[in-house]
């Protein structure tokens, strides 16, 4: 990993143990993903998306290879230190947008600067919130918002501690092709703002397209594209 890079994977392999024996789902996957910059992770269904972006993002440890995020190791780092680590760099979107149903949309795009204990969370909150185009929103709960709204609170949620880097797994995944190219717009818009580094998993091959970077898998390794 270079000093350019933000996210540096090197010979990352998953097994799981399983009652038929060894199950094998990454296979010596290595790239970097440089600072500011976005890259797509493609492929069929089971090739091993969701597991590698896991496993970028501290949520998960790999059975060999390295990970290292802003030049830390992850994969040296204990469960308490990967969730501070994650807390300081990353923003996470994901497919059921994930929002805490007992929280308003303000409060829901709060969460992580109160989890850090910095202040200014509320300003910060609303300031995103009017920048998705919820500012009308701001006191809604998830029940009373379309799934349109729901992922534009989840990326404003994503956005407010600042990351270096966000993860994004099928952010449009349960969402209409309209409303899809809209959070799309919003995403790429944010990330160029805040300088961010986006690492998305899609099916669309037209969203990877966008990105500066594509990771193709198949059975688990990474391979050229078609």
């Amino acid at each position: 990993m270079n000093d350019e890079s933000i996210l540096g994977v090197n010979a990352l392999t998953k097994s799981y143990s399983t009652s038929g024996g060894e199950l094998t789902v990454l296979r010596e996957v290595t790239f970097d993903v440089r600072r500011g910059r976005t890259c797509a992770i493609v492929g069929p269904s089971g090739s091993g998306k969701t597991t590698l972006l896991g496993l970028c993002a501290g949520l998960d440890q790999p059975t060999q290879g390295t990970v290292h995020l802003d030049g830390i190791a992850v994969h040296s780092l204990n469960e308490d230190g990967r969730a501070r680590l994650r807390n300081k760099l990353l923003g996470f979107v994901f497919q059921n947008f994930q929002l805490l149903t007992t929280l308003t949309a303000r409060e829901n795009v709060m969460v992580p600067l109160e989890l850090c204990g910095e202040k200014g969370a509320d300003h910060r909150a609303v300031e995103l919130l009017q920048r998705v185009g919820l500012g009308d929103r701001l006191d809604h709960y998830p029940i009373q918002l379309s799934g349109g709204e729901q992922q534009r609170v989840a990326l404003a949620r994503a956005f407010i501690n600042r990351p270096k880097i966000l993860f994004a797994d099928e952010p449009t995944g349960n969402l209409d092709s309209e409303t899809s190219g809209k959070i799309i717009d919003l995403l790429f818009d944010l990330n160029r703002a805040s300088g961010t580094a986006l690492v998305l998993v899609t099916h669309n091959l037209e969203l990877a397209a966008m990105t500066d970077q594509i990771i193709t898998l198949r059975g688990g390794r990474r391979v050229d594209p078609l």
